[in-house]
């Protein structure tokens, strides 16, 4: 039995799939540091609110005044750019373009502030790295890590360096002189330290871009790992798709085999049922009939290896042991026997031909995996333990039982039918195909 999948083999290159959902984490990114500056905007304000001003009070100097004054001036700015941004991503209007707009405001935000600094002060450039803004830089490295873009992170990082050195070099001044001994303050201020923080800050952004790098590569995998399992569910039963997708295309080409329980339920007499049917009432029909199967096979784990019209194969394959998923495949086979004697019950009572069904459950060796090439694939689960099954289904017909298990089955199941009344033991019975007779038994409807 076999299901085919695309053409294409999923180990192609992904990339043209995963560009619209990169860049919709990017967007979805945009907003997350949107956020991230109204909070940080909200708490430097209530800090500097409720911490400074108040330790500052009775100093009275007016270059202390214009400073506050910047310092709240950027805190609002920061906040209303974070609003924006946040407000045009809920609003569905955030583009790709404005993400190099924010990366470009928020080292622009940093250098503009220690140049409004440097100007208020009158320091020179040497004490650039004495003005609080500074500080600031790796909150925004920090913020271009979380864009998942290296290009970006470089962009800001470069930003950030070229405008802090070209401030050191264009503010440049006399030397500094405080107090009596000013040689280690002169010295730790001059122009070779600040080159060397300004290299440390450099040397620490690129570690920031190897991890920026380092995100985007495993999203860029994860993503494409998920869109290789999506495209395996679509085309292998639900519940074997993780198993079998882990580890990709040339897993599932190298195939595995396995012991598995094998059920095939067939409708006797379809035709006949459908023959007067209007097409609509057929797909109602067929519809209703396979529901019952599917949830069969759902709540005893089987998994639903095909549909074939009015049949279809059903595999148990229990990581809890063998014993497990035999059990598992005749629950299955006596749930389904229940519930389409019900469905026929109703069927009956308004006024229309009952429903019967044949089930053939056996134990034994499968391959099951992907075969073909990259014109086409096929997901396959055969072998002597399915056609066996098959066949047991089709004796039902002769043998008058609507369910007929082999005894290799039963006895994986822990069920002797010489003992259980469920279970009739039958003559063994030449099976086509095989060389020896097969021990099977049948079991009667509830």
């Amino acid at each position: 039995m076999s299901r085919e999948l695309p053409a294409s083999p999923i180990s192609a290159e992904p990339e043209p799939d995963i560009r619209p959902l990169l860049l919709e984490a990017e967007l979805d990114t945009e907003r997350l540091v949107a956020v991230l500056r109204m909070a940080v905007a909200a708490g430097l304000a209530l800090f500097f609110s409720t911490v400074i001003i108040p330790g500052a009070q009775g100093y009275g100097d007016p270059v202390l005044g214009r400073q506050w004054l910047y310092a709240a001036g950027a805190m609002g700015a920061y906040f209303v750019l974070g609003l924006v941004t946040w407000f045009l991503a809920r609003r569905g209007l955030l583009r790709r373009w404005m993400i190099w707009v924010g990366a470009t405001a928020d080292p622009m935000f940093l250098v503009i502030n220690v140049a409004l600094g440097l100007e208020n002060t009158g320091f020179s450039g040497d004490m650039v790295f004495l003005l609080p803004p500074v500080w600031l830089m790796p909150m925004v490295l920090a913020i271009s890590v979380l864009r998942i873009n290296p290009w970006a992170m470089v962009y800001v990082l470069t930003l950030s360096i070229l405008g802090l050195g070209v401030l050191v070099v264009l503010y440049s001044g006399p030397e500094l002189t405080v107090g009596s001994d000013t040689g280690p303050i002169r010295f730790f201020l001059s122009l070779p330290p600040n080159a060397m923080r300004l290299a440390m800050l450099a040397v620490g952004g690129v570690v920031f871009v190897v991890g920026a790098r380092r995100m985007r590569t495993l999203l860029k995998r994860s993503i494409a790992e998920t869109l290789a399992r999506v495209n395996l569910t679509r085309y292998l039963p639900q519940q074997l798709a993780p198993r079998l997708g882990s580890g990709g295309l040339d897993e599932l080409r190298r195939g595995a085999r396995a012991e598995m329980a094998v059920l095939f339920v067939d409708m006797r007499g379809f035709t006949g049922l459908t023959q007067n049917m209007a097409p609509e009432e057929i797909s109602g029909f067929v519809t209703a009939y396979r529901a019952r199967i599917t949830a069969a096979a759902r709540a005893t784990g089987g998994l639903i290896d095909k549909f074939m019209g009015d049949a279809a194969m059903i595999v148990f394959d229990d990581p809890a042991g063998p014993g497990a998923a035999a059990r598992a495949c005749l629950d299955c086979g006596a749930r389904l026997d229940r519930d389409i004697a019900a469905w026929s019950a109703e069927r009956v009572a308004s006024g229309l031909p009952p429903v019967h069904i044949g089930v053939g459950m056996h134990w034994g060796t499968v391959f099951s995996g992907v075969i073909g090439d990259a014109e086409r694939l096929e997901f396959s689960v055969f072998g002597d333990t399915v056609n066996i099954a098959a066949r047991l289904e089709q004796l039902t017909k002769e043998l008058g039982y609507p369910s007929v298990a082999s005894v290799a089955l039963l006895k994986v199941a822990g069920i002797d039918c010489t003992q259980d009344r469920a279970w009739t033991r039958l003559a063994d019975t030449q099976v086509r195909g095989r060389d020896t007779p097969l021990a099977i038994a049948g079991a009667s409807s509830d």
